[in-house]
């Protein structure tokens, strides 16, 4: 088996030149159904419906009350002044979502990260879910997708940044990786 792999290997690194086309046409790809999915994302200052939507949220310790993004968000800038904030939507039901739940984590636990139950039921149902995942997030219930649509998100799991200026910047849906994130993070400043 190791003769296989070091012909293999061999082949790689003679024929390299052959494959960034590949790699090229890949990335190009990527890059397109990603600019597709969030065509409707509003870029720039966050719109009024997504910042007054009355809204559950679920702190991190679990504790209920009623909020909005835009006193969440303030709460985060004075408990973090200067830095950006990750908003990151998910489902109950999105099973992408569950796969990088622990991505989430790693990321959260290095920066303020505010996250979106879109469509996973009352908050008690999300308080539960969370729970049971052991998931420590500040999550704000979004049960009939209001902030998400205005904010132009229409599929899970998503990702972006809010500035300390309150702008939403480096959208992305679907599979991202912990590393893509922090990137998106440091690249809003």
């Amino acid at each position: 088996m190791s003769d296989v792999l070091r012909r293999w290997a061999d082949g790689l690194r003679r024929d390299w030149r052959r494959h960034l086309g590949t790699l090229a046409l890949f990335a190009a790809v990527l890059l397109s159904v990603q600019a597709w999915q969030t065509r409707h994302v509003t870029g720039g200052p966050l719109p009024a419906a997504a910042l007054d939507a009355p809204l559950p949220v679920l702190d991190a310790r679990g504790a209920l009350r009623q909020s909005s993004l835009r006193a969440e968000l303030a709460a985060l800038q004075r408990a973090y002044p200067g830095q950006n904030v990750g908003l990151y939507e998910w489902a109950d039901w999105c099973p992408i979502c569950k796969t990088i739940q622990g991505t989430v984590d790693g990321v959260n636990a290095g920066h303020p990260v505010i996250t979106v139950a879109m469509q996973s039921g009352p908050p008690a149902a999300v308080g539960r879910y969370l729970q049971t995942r052991g998931l420590v997030w500040h999550t704000l219930v979004d049960p009939r997708s209001q902030l998400s649509r205005a904010l132009g998100f229409g599929a899970v799991p998503a990702f972006a940044v809010i500035t300390p200026q309150g702008e939403l910047r480096w959208p992305t849906v679907g599979l991202t990786s912990g590393w893509g994130m922090r990137l998106r993070l440091w690249l809003a400043r």
